[in-house]
């Protein structure tokens, strides 16, 4: 059986089960001695990531939600340790998209005995992402969910929805693959290796997180009356359809923004910007995925 280590955000609860019931699970699935680390925060998490790598692990088993595996992978991308998907967060995009059970016997079975998938990474100023990164409304909904995801759980991110749909359009700039694309006023730019965001809606239809490419999208709905028209096609599956809505895809994207905005990374927010320069790291990280 491969090393197995475990970093476990000690907040974070999966269903019903706790960090403290993820020992005996281990220990019934045959894993009885992981390297282990614990974690207050998401941030804390690149250091026993790379300790864990150092010290001969093959699999990293992450329990916690998006902004943790998202700081595991951004520490381990480009090496040899495989990442098995414990999901104990709010959202869990990447654990829905790729199919791994939001239930401790199962998540820990697939994380185990599972198919290696090798998947592309996102890169934004620098830092890596698994799912989505984006701009405006996105951001400032994802900051505002923040607060009171703990005690709201998905409630809080429609509860935020509705305040971030009053976001200001920007005067935007993007370029894909060095070529001009796209200029005029925005309240959101998407990036996604995946497709699908919270609720099961699915705003870039085309996106797979191993094709070697991005998908970008750009939004003009301005208000909430826009946005609730925009979200009717989200429902229906049918965003890129949406007079609001623009998306292509590329390896390399240049956003140039005329003010100061806030941008997100898989549910971390991070301080406003006018520039993201964003870029695709093809067949960067193993995750374990159900075998079907």
């Amino acid at each position: 059986m491969a090393q197995v280590a475990v970093i476990v955000h000690t907040a974070k609860r999966l269903g019903r089960a706790g960090p403290e019931d993820l020992h005996k699970a281990l220990a019934e699935a045959g894993v009885d001695k992981p390297m282990w680390y614990e974690v207050p925060k998401s941030k804390k998490a690149a250091k026993p990531a790379r300790e864990a790598a150092e010290a001969g692990a093959d699999l990293l088993l992450v329990w916690g939600g998006d902004g943790l595996v998202r700081r595991c992978i951004d520490a381990l991308a480009g090496g040899k340790v495989a990442i098995g998907i414990l999901p104990a967060g709010t959202a869990n995009l990447l654990a829905n998209g790729l199919g791994i059970p939001i239930d401790l016997p199962q998540a820990i079975d697939v994380a185990l005995h599972g198919r290696r998938r090798t998947l592309d990474v996102g890169v934004v100023n620098d830092e890596r992402f698994a799912v989505m990164a984006g701009t405006g409304f996105d951001a400032v909904m994802i900051a505002e969910a923040d607060s009171s995801k703990a005690r709201l759980g998905r409630l809080a991110y429609v509860r935020a929805g509705l305040k971030a749909a009053r976001v200001d359009r920007v005067e935007t700039t993007v370029t894909v693959d060095g070529q001009p694309w796209f200029q005029g006023e925005t309240t959101c730019c998407l990036i996604g290796n995946l497709g699908t965001i919270s609720g099961g809606l699915v705003v870039f239809e085309r996106a797979e997180p191993d094709d070697g490419r991005l998908e970008i999208g750009v939004t003009t709905a301005d208000g909430p009356k826009d946005w609730a028209r925009l979200l009717t096609h989200l429902v229906r599956r049918k965003s890129e359809s949406s007079p609001f809505v623009r998306t292509t895809s590329g390896r390399e994207f240049v956003i140039e923004l005329a003010q100061k905005v806030p941008w997100e990374l898989d549910g971390g927010d991070r301080k406003p910007t006018k520039r993201l320069d964003v870029r695709i790291e093809p067949a960067a990280i193993e995750v374990s995925v159900p075998t079907g």
